[in-house]
């Protein structure tokens, strides 16, 4: 009797260790990006009364004698499956659709988190809203906005995202035309335009320059152009040609065209060279209008805003419309994710048994995407916990049956005396 009594005790407690699962599942149905966890059992030891004994000639053989012991708890089990997302139009707010972990840092240890609460400290850093650690991925060069994703990630790879303080150029290195030549021009006695475009130099500095084409005298559906510069700048290799098919008015020959800028010595600025484009300049009979489509050169100006595409790339946009990546965040995945280990505040550390983890760009290597604007919401059913919460109590109410029954025959066993 005893050792019901003992079994009754173990289930207790195993129900107990099942209860304080459920207890902490439903206290965090409300926690970005929680996990849920539940409990297996397994059965004790059992004690052997009698072994199995094998058939005979003359009699069948004989099952084994053996009771149970009680009841173990065998582990608790996390469910990774994905939570619903949850729109909060934060541009700082994370969501990993699919597998993965945000890497954070303190500055000594990497973290992983799927929570995606994140904010921008006074550093520029992206920062847990929970803990203060740092997000960490791949910075974008300053100059070009080239990621190098083959940079291994450390506690310091951290990303910042520096809005008003970090400020962006780029030197016009193409004008593209357009426009038409009227074909009338060598009837008449010829014709020449002007046009007037806006460039860029490395450090921002603008530079005007006029284009003026006049067609040529000795020659049929050919134009000469010049660029001359303004303010001091002068331009190497000012002139070329146009010349066109006489049967469509489409461009032959002459594109593109090249020139060196020459700003001023005093200025500082070295000669930078821009590639002229013409080839939607047409030459047809109707008005003469030539001018500068687009050209590729910014003024200086400063971080704005930002966005963050699902490939995990950081966009800043600068106040001269300029366009350019930051960064990129890191996602890593484990070879088995259920063997990470819980460390409060929404992060985990990996073990021995989770494996190494694989850090590498969002959307590769069977990586999720991330939807910026929203959050993991917990995966906790609630309809699920409530039934095993039910199960559980009875359970638990069983077994003190056990005992207090097991209880209720030792006492009459003792009076048996009287």
């Amino acid at each position: 009797m005893l050792q019901a009594m003992l079994a009754g005790v173990a289930s207790i407690k195993a129900q107990q260790t099942r209860m304080n699962v459920i207890g902490n599942n439903l206290a965090n149905v409300n926690t970005t990006a929680y996990k849920g966890s539940r409990v297996t059992f397994q059965d004790m030891l059992a004690q052997t009364i009698r072994g199995a004994s094998r058939p005979t000639a003359s009699l069948g053989g004989t099952n084994a004698i053996q009771f149970g012991l009680g009841v173990l708890v065998a582990g608790t089990d996390v469910n990774n499956e994905q939570g619903s997302l949850n729109a909060t139009n934060r541009p700082t707010d994370f969501a990993i659709q699919g597998n993965g972990y945000f890497t954070v840092s303190n500055g000594d240890a990497i973290t992983y988190t799927r929570d995606g609460s994140f904010n921008l400290d006074a550093a520029g850093d992206l920062v847990h809203t929970a803990t203060g650690e740092r997000l960490l991925g791949w910075t974008a060069d300053p100059a070009t906005g080239v990621i190098d994703t083959n940079q291994p990630i450390g506690v310091n790879s951290s990303i910042q995202v520096p809005v008003g303080a970090r400020t962006a150029v780029q030197q016009t290195t193409n004008v593209n035309w357009t426009g038409n030549l009227d074909s009338r021009a060598f009837t008449s006695g010829g014709q020449s335009t002007q046009s007037l475009v806006r460039v860029y130099d490395s450090l921002g500095d603008q530079h005007d320059l006029t284009l003026t084409i006049t067609s040529d005298p000795t020659t049929t559906n050919k134009w000469n152009w010049t660029i001359s510069g303004a303010n001091g700048d002068t331009v190497s290799t000012p002139t070329g040609s146009l010349t066109f098919d006489p049967s469509n008015g489409q461009l032959l020959t002459g594109n593109p065209g090249n020139v060196t800028i020459n700003p001023p010595a005093a200025s500082g600025t070295p000669p930078f060279p821009i590639s002229l484009d013409f080839s939607t300049v047409s030459q047809l009979a109707t008005d003469m209008q030539v001018q500068a489509s687009s050209q590729n050169g910014f003024a200086p100006g400063s971080l704005s805003s930002f966005s963050v595409g699902s490939d995990g790339v950081i966009t800043g946009l600068y106040t001269n419309g300029l366009t350019r990546p930051l960064g990129q965040i890191a996602l890593a995945i484990f070879p088995n994710p259920n063997g990470l280990e819980r460390l409060g505040n929404n992060l985990w550390r990996n073990t021995d048994n989770s494996g190494v983890p694989v850090v590498g760009p969002p959307r590769t290597g069977g990586r999720g995407q991330i939807n910026a604007g929203f959050l993991e919401q917990s995966n906790v059913d609630i309809s699920n916990e409530f039934t095993d919460l039910i199960v559980t109590q009875r359970g638990f109410q069983a077994n003190t049956k056990v005992v207090t029954t097991v209880d209720e025959m030792l006492q009459d066993l003792i009076n048996m005396k009287r």
